[in-house]
């Protein structure tokens, strides 16, 4: 059930395009700053990456894929050795640099993170060893975040890319924060994405199609937004403005999503502000444990 604004809530397949399942770019209605494709890849397929006019990071979701990629000088092939699935803890993924294209082959799913940009940057593959994991927030408002995109992680022109795992009955994306207006050093003006996946606790006889959690947005003064919705695996929302969080974990179901940013400020940073409403409840995260769940690896039985 959704009361959500339509512009900014689509459900898996809503926005399929050129063998895509979902594609978020410059053609989106009100969107300018930053895009995602995600697909499926059988053996034998190919996915082509041929716009030179953005920068890219591969991200597998479940399964392991061959990069051919063109750029200055020469050609080059990255084995991007993937996951079993996105709640198995980090992937090694590959970014690529505006005037670069490129074919993904493989089988399983990937998406792809993508920002308009000219600024010239080097390619670079990053293992899922050296993916910096940090476990935020306290007991129930625990969870795990790969920031292999971020800015003390990559060096990129434009793109602010991370990835969340927030187990059954957790809260993330909390408290319900904003990036919309170009304050120095207090905040920054972020386009934001959300792709999500659902998945039953390890150890379920629950049918993975029953998964799914729950994803809020509502207006600040940049803007009118409002999205209250059911999420589930393949599902996006888009947050050009306005408050966004919780998301939050069903009793049962594990929840996962990939943040994609960037914006037009002249630095790239990732600076937030809470809503002061909500703001207190960080001070009572102090003294408090990390869920003992976490970290989420492909070392435990089941990635969790």
């Amino acid at each position: 059930m959704s009361t959500s604004d339509q512009r900014w809530f689509h459900r898996r397949g809503d926005l399929a395009r050129d063998g895509w399942e979902s594609v978020v770019d410059g053609a989106t209605p009100g969107w300018e700053h930053t895009g995602i494709r995600v697909g499926t890849l059988s053996d034998g397929e190919h996915l082509t990456l041929d716009e030179r006019g953005v920068e890219r990071i591969i991200v597998p979701l479940a399964g392991s894929f061959q990069v051919v990629h063109r750029h200055f000088p020469g050609e080059w092939e990255t084995r991007l050795h993937g996951r079993a699935s996105v709640f198995d803890g980090p992937t090694d993924v590959l970014y690529l640099p505006a005037g670069t294209t490129a074919e993904v082959r493989g089988q399983g799913r990937v998406a792809i993170a993508e920002a308009p940009t000219s600024g010239a940057r080097e390619w670079q593959y990053i293992p899922a060893s050296e993916t910096p994991v940090e476990l935020r927030g306290a007991g129930r408002s625990s969870r795990q975040v790969h920031n292999f995109g971020t800015p003390q992680a990559l060096d990129a022109a434009r793109l602010i890319v991370c990835e969340v795992i927030t187990p059954a009955e957790n809260w993330s994306s909390y408290p319900p924060h904003k990036h919309d207006e170009h304050v120095p050093g207090h905040e920054s003006r972020l386009e934001e994405i959300y792709y999500f996946e659902t998945a039953p606790v390890s150890g379920s006889d629950a049918a993975a199609e029953a998964a799914f959690g729950m994803f809020s947005t509502y207006s600040s003064p940049a803007g009118e937004i409002e999205i209250n919705a059911m999420v589930r695996t393949g599902d996006i929302a888009l947050v050009p403005f306005g408050y966004h969080g919780p998301a939050v974990a069903a009793p049962g179901y594990d929840l996962y999503y990939l943040n994609v940013m960037a914006g037009p400020d002249p630095e790239r940073e990732w600076l937030i502000s809470d809503d002061p409403a909500h703001a207190w409840v960080r001070d009572t995260w102090t003294g408090q444990s990390f869920d003992e769940r976490l970290p989420y690896t492909s070392d435990k039985e089941g990635g969790r």
